[in-house]
């Protein structure tokens, strides 16, 4: 039974916070550059070395250790594409008014290193594990690379939401290549093959899988790539990455910040010392945490929407808002 109830918590946990601890890591200050170089430079060596180490090993927790390598394998790839360094040979923000082919091009550019360090990691591994009878590491990592591939085709064809308040600010620039709009056909096309895939695999779990390590290996993949099904639909809900992840967002009162504020003071006459308060009221509401912040944002955006939506519909405007018309945000 442990091995039907244990390996979908463990998954889920490990999805939730490795994607937490990569936005606290790449969110800090540049004077954490070394701390993230040597995490992804150690996360990748640790992660090839077990995946080598387990490659003919089927026990229980061999699938385990497969699996956890290659979630750490594509954290360190995703610690390099987040902080900046790794993204593509056109590190800019999309052109305005660039449509089609143009604008297609232009977001490849934009993360073409990332995408060619992708299929570096999925070679790697496959090298590691050939003709081995554990493929618990090679089936995650093909599961992670499908949904992701998936995830990013939606959002630079238009989604509701993008959930860019979690992009961290060395690759803010990717954020013009996504586009907010209505859920456009290729979305329902996506979705419906994932649950599809996701269904075969659960009937394999179900019908094929004997020994407890084809069970554990199968429920974590499983598990995983179910998780990425439920990430496909936060792109039409405002909330949920927000509420995850937000714990991982830089703090907007980190020691970095205040001591540029103190600079900008400094500049304009006022001593370190004094504090400056804009509109202070004796009523004034305490700060709000960041993810509550980005969840007013997105709040905002919606009721924005629906409202140019509503009153388009009473003038009998039909062309869409600027920000929109060319498939890219403001």
């Amino acid at each position: 039974m442990a091995s039907y109830i244990v390996p979908p918590i463990y998954a889920a946990f490990i999805w939730w916070f490795s994607t937490g601890a990569v936005l606290l890591l790449v969110g800090r200050a540049r004077r954490f550059e070394i701390l993230r170089a040597v995490s992804a430079t150690g996360l990748l060596l640790g992660s090839l070395l077990g995946l080598a180490l387990t490659a003919n090993d089927t026990t229980v927790g061999a699938a385990y250790a497969a699996f956890s390598c290659t979630i750490l394998l594509w954290g360190a790839q995703e610690i390099a594409f987040l902080a900046g360094w790794l993204t593509g040979p056109r590190a800019e923000v999309c052109p305005i008014g660039a449509r089609g082919w143009r604008r297609l091009g232009f977001a490849l550019q934009a993360i073409l290193y990332h995408e060619l360090s992708l299929l570096a990691c999925g070679a790697a591994i496959v090298a590691l594990t050939w003709n081995g009878s554990n493929q618990a590491g090679l089936w995650t990592f093909v599961a992670l690379w499908a949904l992701r591939q998936s995830a990013k085709i939606n959002l630079f064809l238009g989604v509701p939401v993008t959930n860019d308040e979690l992009m961290p600010e060395g690759v803010q620039f990717l954020k013009t290549y996504f586009a907010r709009s209505r859920v456009g056909a290729f979305f329902p096309i996506s979705v419906t093959l994932a649950t599809a895939v996701l269904v075969i695999m659960i009937q394999r779990l179900a019908e094929v899988a004997v020994t407890p390590f084809e069970v554990v290996s199968l429920t974590l993949v499983s598990t995983l790539f179910a998780l990425g099904v439920v990430e496909h639909w936060f792109m039409l809900m405002p909330l949920p990455a927000i509420t995850l992840w937000g714990w991982g967002m830089r703090s907007p009162f980190s020691p970095e910040d205040k001591n540029m504020e103190q600079g900008s003071n400094t500049k304009a006459g006022i001593p370190p010392n004094v504090v400056v308060l804009s509109s202070v009221r004796s009523d004034a509401a305490p700060a709000k945490s960041p993810s509550l912040c980005a969840r007013q944002r997105l709040e905002d955006q919606f009721r924005q929407r629906f409202l140019e939506q509503h009153a388009r519909g009473e003038v009998g405007v039909g062309a869409e808002p600027p920000a929109t018309i060319n498939g890219r945000t403001s």
